[in-house]
């Protein structure tokens, strides 16, 4: 290391220098720099293998972006704007924003990038606090400029880093909606052309049927897939509000589930004024999804009762099923995507648990409310709540 660029951490303590906070940072990088790599050098395991090279990446560049923007001119209205995040960015990359794209690149969390600036900063405030006894108004100035030059930095490389996940994102629905939905579409055509015109043997026959099935089943993860990644990455489920009657949607799904589960008792009973404006695909998805885990989950010898009740604010669903309870502890994450109070039905058939959690997030975007209660005594309840208005009040589990 250069002794000019900082030297070790005693001699920056015991030097009686009282320097200004930028020229501090400027004329001990080298100590500044080290200390960075230390603290990156715990963000495991990403950072086990990494080269020191690697690890300062960008560092010195960021130093200097810190020290001449504490050196430049800024006016109380520019300073304002800063603190409120609408500086205006300067063409071209920056320093920390490219140290986004390596961490990214790398592996690295956002939360470990972040920690990163939080090191920084303190690492930096101790040093220089160590040769600055005492401070003044200009210290204080001096500190409060340092800490908007950090926060800039840390907002570009959020920003970038951010905007990148964002993309990713696009890219894997985009590849989901497209590149995979359409090989799916082909195999169900030729399939189905096959049936019409084919001269088949009976095991062909229940092979090309399979093939459809299956695909069909694909293209339904396939769905689920698309609206779980919506929804984790922040945005609501899209909905289309039209005029509707859920009592005639229930009874819909009602039947086709009996006609597919022919050895089970579903009991359907729709009282009050059931019309309003929601969005009927994704309100048959919700009756799809609470009356399948009923019939997953619950006793095959006892009937799972549907009941739609109409009031003058809302309509409320309550899909009821008797069967294992599921405990305290499990109810609070049942509508977590990929985790399950069982990971398998009654058939032993694995489930990614996806269908509660974008039931959810239906009723979320509806502006409703779900709740579940369980025990052995009453059951399973999931209690849905739709109000005819677009209000969105806050989702909570019972």
């Amino acid at each position: 290391m250069d002794p000019q660029a900082g030297g070790s951490a005693a001699s920056v303590a015991s030097t009686h220098s009282t320097k200004r906070l930028a020229a501090f940072v400027a004329d001990n990088t080298g100590l500044i720099i080290e200390e960075w790599e230390i603290f990156a050098r715990t963000l495991t395991p990403l950072s086990a293998g990494m080269t020191s090279l690697a690890l300062r990446d960008h560092i010195h560049q960021i130093l200097e972006f810190i020290v001449e923007d504490m050196r430049s001119p800024q006016t109380a209205r520019e300073q304002t704007r800063k603190s409120q995040g609408k500086q205006e960015k300067h063409i071209g990359s920056t320093a920390a924003e490219s140290h986004a794209a390596i961490r990214l690149a790398a592996g690295f969390a956002i939360d470990q990038m972040v920690s990163e600036y939080r090191a920084l900063r303190a690492s930096i405030i101790k040093l220089w606090s160590r040769t600055h006894p005492s401070i003044d108004r200009e210290d204080m100035e001096n500190l409060t400029r340092f800490n908007e030059s950090i926060d800039q930095a840390l907002s570009e490389s959020v920003s970038y880093y951010t905007k990148e996940i964002l993309q990713s994102k696009d890219l894997f629905v985009g590849i989901l909606s497209h590149d995979l939905r359409g090989p799916l579409q082909a195999i169900v055509l030729s399939s189905e052309l096959m049936l019409r015109v084919g001269e088949l043997n009976d095991r062909q026959i229940m092979l090309a049927r399979g093939n459809i099935e299956s695909a069909e089943r694909a293209g339904v993860l396939i769905s689920n897939l698309l609206d779980v990644t919506r929804a984790r990455f922040g945005a609501s489920l899209p909905v289309t509000r039209t005029a509707m009657d859920i009592g005639f949607v229930g009874h819909q799904v009602v039947d086709e589930l009996r006609v597919l589960n022919p050895t089970r008792t579903i009991v359907l009973d729709t009282s009050g004024d059931l019309k309003g404006q929601w969005d009927k695909a994704r309100i048959g998805q919700v009756f799809s999804n609470l009356l399948g885990n009923a019939i997953q989950y619950g006793f095959k010898d006892t009937p799972i009762c549907v009941t739609i009740v109409g009031s003058i604010e809302d309509v409320e669903i309550i899909v009821h099923n008797s069967g294992r309870p599921i405990s305290g502890e499990k109810i609070n994450t049942i509508f977590d995507p990929l985790t399950r109070a069982d990971t398998r039905n009654q058939a032993g058939e694995a489930n990614l648990g996806l269908g509660l959690f974008i039931t959810r997030e239906i009723i979320a975007a509806h502006g409703g409310t779900i709740h579940v209660t369980s025990s052995e005594q009453d059951g399973t309840t999931f209690t849905v709540r739709l109000p005819r208005s677009k209000a969105k009040p806050d989702l909570h589990l019972a």
